[in-house]
């Protein structure tokens, strides 16, 4: 791991409050001109004492910020931190907010956004069939680039064979570098899950056809459309897509895969070159650029009216949430509806979520995968965060292992 000479002077397991600057304004940015909505203040004690379950659950280290803007156009915002074990196993080293870390499938909303930039511009029709931009790549010209953002193709996820036992699978792609054609064609040796169109099911390999289509559209590498559009519009001094390097640039946190045999020690999977998602999951950043990257994208600073309200055509997607253009909306128990997505990738769960309004946001991270029990206690810092003290008291679930090759970047 990377010299932390900049760590703060907070143990692990503290909760600070601190106003700090907020994220730097976009050009073109539409500022909202009316007050935020009225949220309860965060629960900052239950949040800790979430991260702190999740320890016991087995993640070596946990962590959460929450941003908390009072208007949209204001450059402060107050700031939650709080933070549980380590971040390195090896040497001890605590967690801390400012810690890298891969952030899996939250990677879709950057590239949704990236496809709907390009929308905003003329250059791509979201009905238009994948056909017409890259002809012959699918085996029906009935899926339409809205059908792959919304994971309506019918395309089977190339990940459940790739990951169907944990560890073996992994440590068999971690080194390995695919094409978006070869892990495209490892999805059509099966035939389509369904009619396209009719049935919301995810799948990463939607968004490996998104990666090949903001290549032919942008005529550059994905890494190149982030960069340009995103990560230095808004300033995002964490966020890198290094594929196909295997190492997380500077302080970072470890993550930690949990084996699906119980007991077995767990397995660091930090240096990974995360081929075998790319596209749909292998951007890496930090709790603060997330919350910057969501509060600008819901707060109108990334994408014109129209196309935000595209990428929130909501399909049921399960309880209590739903899933629009890359991006997915989860409804807590205050009936407050918040907005982002989740990310798994080996070793870390994700969540990163924002208000409607854009004006609060959380990120948090526990440096593990494949435990059920960890994942639904992070889960819940949504509730502490967003519904504060107003949050339904929720069990966490016992520890088990989730099913195998089920958890990945979601």
């Amino acid at each position: 791991m990377a010299s932390r000479t900049l760590r703060g002077s907070a143990l692990a397991g503290s909760l600070v409050l601190a106003l700090l600057a907020g994220p730097a304004h976009a050009a073109g940015q539409r500022p909202h001109a009316t007050a935020p909505d009225a949220l309860p203040a965060p629960d900052t004690a239950a949040l800790s004492r979430l991260l702190r379950t999740a320890l016991t659950q087995g993640a070596p280290g946990a962590m959460a910020r929450i941003d908390d803007h009072r208007t949209s156009y204001d450059d402060h915002a107050t700031v939650h931190r709080a933070t549980e074990g380590v971040a390195d196993r090896g040497t001890g080293e605590p967690m801390d907010t400012a810690d890298r870390f891969r952030i899996g499938s939250v990677t879709k909303v950057f590239s949704a956004v990236v496809l709907l930039q390009l929308a905003a511009e003329g250059r791509l029709d979201l009905d238009a069939s994948v056909d017409h931009y890259l002809p012959g790549l699918l085996p029906d010209r009935r899926i339409t680039v809205r059908h792959v953002l919304s994971h309506r193709s019918g395309l089977y996820d190339y990940t459940y064979d790739m990951f169907a036992h944990t560890v073996p699978g992994f440590e068999a792609v971690r080194t390995k570098v695919f094409s978006y054609r070869d892990l495209l064609a490892r999805s059509l040796k099966h035939p389509l899950t369904h009619t396209p169109g009719t049935v919301y099911s995810y799948s990463n390999t939607n968004f490996v056809v998104a990666g090949l289509l903001i290549e032919k559209l942008t005529g550059h590498p994905v890494r190149t459309a982030y960069e340009r559009r995103i990560i230095e519009p808004l300033k995002l001094t964490d966020t890198f897509y290094v594929h196909p390097d295997t190492k997380i640039p500077g302080r970072h946190a470890h993550g930690y895969l949990t084996p699906d045999e119980p007991k077995s020690a767990l397995v660091d999977a930090t240096d990974q070159t995360a081929s075998w998602a790319q596209s749909a999951g292998a951007l890496i950043s930090s709790t603060r650029d997330l919350n910057t990257f969501l509060s600008a994208l819901l707060g109108g600073r990334l994408l014109p009216a129209a196309q935000l309200a595209e990428m929130q055509r909501w399909l049921p997607a399960g309880t209590g949430q739903a899933y629009g253009l890359g991006l997915r909306r989860r409804d807590l128990s205050c009936g407050v509806s918040v907005y982002g997505h989740t990310g798994v990738v080996q070793g870390y769960y994700t969540y990163a979520f924002t208000s409607k309004d854009g004006l609060r946001s959380l990120t948090a991270l526990a440096t593990t995968s494949n435990n059920d029990a960890v994942n639904t206690t992070m889960l819940g810092t949504l509730e502490s965060a967003f519904c504060g003290k107003k949050a339904k008291a929720r069990g966490t679930a016992p520890p088990r292992r989730a099913a195998a090759g089920g958890d990945l970047a979601r």
